[in-house]
């Protein structure tokens, strides 16, 4: 059985040497074996390292004459942060040291682990206060500070590195379950458990009471405002978070998403929360019928999930992004005609980059006049007016919220058929 350390670095091994997320069944394999509390301590040290990878580099880089091979440098990597953040000396390089010896390759580095480390523990927990927020690697920093400005980037950089809380969202009666569950209620609505540990184990969790949501994601399906019997379609539904949300209103919902194995679990949290809706396994570009709402949270390069997801500036380069750009649109074009006259939709990404937020709504809105948005359902409780942008979206960032724990990056706009 592997230790949380082994997992933790094999995935770490995945996202900078093979450029693998860390939600791919790959990467997943490395936490076979190992139990509830030593996953997510392999997922934690695992995120901790990556968002700390360039502070992990600067503490390292006086004690390499030259960086080793990429398995033995992400192994000082782990050990660096974990002692940076007060980990049991003796045991983080003890472990070190031994999973070196253990491999055929690179046994002989185990020698140099040992000293470099020793070094580390030494003078990390102090050094590493003075180091800056990791900035984001230059492919993406570029153009988000293109589009924000160096300021705004280094305040989404510090709510990147101080990482993410647990969001949920309820069926009913927030303020009743966030004293439940000892969380606090988010300005928009959603509880928020600062040290939730084990999700399962929390109460409500077996009788549906809930679902994990972060709150800037719950935004959209609340925007929407679905109605007792009205017909809403989900597009894009999986995980589900937003099928539940608008289930629990009364809606008559139907949920579709292209991935079986995807809608699988959409089914499985439809069950545990005893909610309703129609699931259908099909491509949303040929999805037919005639709904009084569409919600499509079109598929993107989730750079405003980056303080939940710090493996995606790494493990990706920004290369794809064009051929997501180009099927939002697509999508965006085929959801209009699924809206009756008199409907609405809404469209929304959990993107950082204007391409995938701001400018696919102007450009739809220029090409569709038949389409407004709709600015009046955006004083939503929360919402600060600063947020809602000039084409009449709004936009979301990391920062915002920021002592309480921030948000994703998400945009969303109200789109009202005439």
């Amino acid at each position: 059985m592997p230790t949380p350390r082994q997992a933790a670095l094999s995935m770490l091994n995945q996202v900078l040497a093979e450029g693998r997320l860390m939600s791919e069944p790959a990467a997943l394999r490395a936490l076979e074996g190992l139990d509830a509390p030593s996953k997510a301590r392999a997922l934690r040290l695992a995120n901790e390292t990556l968002r700390n990878l360039e502070r992990a580099d600067k503490l390292l880089k006086p004690h390499l004459r030259k960086e080793p091979a990429s398995y033995v440098m992400n192994l000082l990597r782990l050990a660096t942060i974990e002692l940076a953040q007060g980990g049991d000396a003796h045991g983080v390089v003890n472990e070190a040291v031994a999973l070196l010896s253990k491999h055929k390759k690179y046994g002989a580095m185990k020698g140099l682990a040992n000293a470099v480390l020793r070094k580390i523990a030494a003078e990390a927990v102090e050094k590493i206060k003075i180091l800056r927020a990791p900035r984001l690697p230059k492919w993406l920093r570029g153009p988000l500070t293109e589009a924000y400005s160096s300021e705004i980037m280094g305040q989404i950089e510090l709510a990147h590195l101080a990482g993410a809380p647990l969001d949920i969202s309820v069926k009913s009666d927030a303020p009743a379950w966030a004293e439940k569950l000892g969380g606090t209620l988010t300005p928009f609505g959603s509880i928020r458990l600062q040290d939730a540990g084990q999700v399962t184990a929390l109460a409500g969790f077996e009788a549906g009471e809930w679902w994990v949501q972060d709150t800037a994601a719950a935004l959209p399906a609340a925007l929407l405002k679905a109605k007792m019997g009205e017909k809403v379609l989900d597009m894009c539904c999986a995980p589900g978070g937003k099928t539940m949300q608008l289930a629990a209103t009364g809606a008559t919902v139907t949920a579709l998403d292209a991935s079986e194995s995807r809608l699988a679990r959409v089914r499985e949290n439809l069950t545990r929360t005893k909610l309703a809706a129609t699931l259908l396994c099909e491509d949303a570009l040929t999805h037919e019928g005639t709904y009084d709402a569409v919600l499509l949270d079109a598929p993107c390069s989730a750079t405003g999930t980056i303080r939940r997801h710090p493996d995606l500036p790494h493990a990706k380069t920004g290369e794809e992004f064009g051929a997501l750009i180009e099927l939002q649109a697509q999508m965006l074009a085929h959801a209009a005609g699924l809206v009756k006259s008199g409907g609405r939709l809404v469209f929304c990404t959990c993107s950082l980059l204007p391409d995938e937020g701001e400018v696919q709504v102007e450009e739809f809105l220029d090409m569709h006049p038949d389409f407004t948005a709709d600015t009046s359902v955006l004083a939503h409780e929360g919402v600060d007016p600063a947020w809602i942008t000039e084409e009449g979206g709004l936009r979301l960032r990391p920062d915002y919220f920021n002592e309480i724990g921030g948000m994703d990056g998400f945009y969303m706009a109200v789109l009202n058929r005439a």
